[in-house]
């Protein structure tokens, strides 16, 4: 898939990422081509923004470097799932609503029924949706199918029934063991996102251990050897091993690095998300507006870097700084 058929399904959600510094050669440069922050006058207030665990460090990390610049305004952040971001909005709780995954049509409905007009939706970041496993786990690869089979009860991809690692071809000590399964909870739109993309909208199996947020989920397959788990890579450690995905039984499987997300090779690439309110033909209130544009400059990008995800090309960013107008 070429890049432009990617920037085209940026709005479908797809793209990804993997920690630098366990999967690149070298480390990821944001496009050079991004716009500069240029510092405005008349920025202050409160800021406030619900939603993603997925995106809350990055958050944080945008924050902080936002009010270097503006140390008159306030930012306060929650983030305990995607699903929290459009009753926020809706309710007027906040003006930031991160999401890993794109509203539903429900959310859009409610939101719509308040407002009179749809959410605005401006894609921030991209991340790759990681299947790991314990770092002392010799497996090697998975195909869609298998990771399907793994955790839906329901194998809408076709496959069959999979609990111990021997039938994903282990052998020795490992393949009579049975498979551990993390998973996030369903506030999260990292489990909406899987579960679409992955289980085709299948059933998640009940033995899931749900996880409040990426940072657990990460610690429960550390703690576990025989553990198997997702989360948004941003925030896998030296604990784990990101497996590289094919599509396919028998396909070639490819690792989630910047390359392959945006060739659209790795199969759980994503977008990550910022829905705000905005009148139509209306510009954003400043604070708004200058705290998204702060997030699609070169410097903002250079956060995503540092929290373990993948910038945008300069070409997309400039597509979701259009939106803001």
């Amino acid at each position: 898939m070429k890049l432009q058929t990617v920037l085209k399904s940026l709005s479908l959600t797809v793209l990804a990422l993997v920690v630098a510094t366990i999967v690149f050669a070298g480390p990821i440069k944001v496009d050079v081509n991004l716009s500069d922050y240029v510092k405005v006058q008349g920025v202050a207030g409160n800021l406030n923004s619900v939603g993603s665990d997925t995106l809350n460090n990055m958050m944080t990390f945008w924050a902080e470097g936002f009010r270097k610049k503006y140390p008159n305004v306030n930012i306060q952040i929650e983030g305990k799932g995607s699903s929290t971001a459009p009753p926020a909005l809706i309710e007027g709780t906040s003006q930031l609503g991160p999401m890993s995954r794109k509203m539903k049509k429900k959310e859009v409905e409610k939101f719509e029924a308040k407002y009179g007009f749809k959410p605005t939706t401006i894609g921030v970041a991209l991340d790759a949706l990681a299947v790991f496993v314990n770092k002392d786990n010799p497996l090697k690869q998975l195909s869609m199918t298998q990771v399907d089979s793994i955790f839906s009860k329901t194998q809408k991809r076709g496959g069959a029934d999979v609990t111990t690692w021997g039938q994903l071809g282990l052998t020795g000590s490992w393949a009579n063991k049975p498979i551990s399964l993390y998973g996030r909870n369903s506030a999260s739109g990292t489990y909406g996102f899987f579960k679409e993309h992955t289980l085709k909208k299948g059933d998640y199996k009940d033995i899931v251990k749900e996880q409040p947020g990426n940072a657990s989920v990460v610690l429960g397959v550390t703690e576990d050897k025989v553990a198997i788990g997702y989360s948004g890579m941003g925030y896998v450690t030296s604990g784990v091993n990101a497996l590289p995905l094919s599509d396919k039984d028998g396909e070639t499987a490819y690792e989630p690095n910047y390359d392959n997300v945006l060739s659209g090779k790795y199969p759980l690439g994503r977008m990550l998300y910022i829905n705000v309110v905005k009148q139509p033909n209306q510009p954003l209130p400043t604070l708004v507006k200058e705290f998204i544009t702060y997030v699609l400059s070169k410097e903002g990008q250079e956060v995503v870097v540092k929290d373990g995800f993948l910038p945008l090309p300069a070409e997309v960013a400039q597509k979701q700084l259009a939106l803001l107008d």
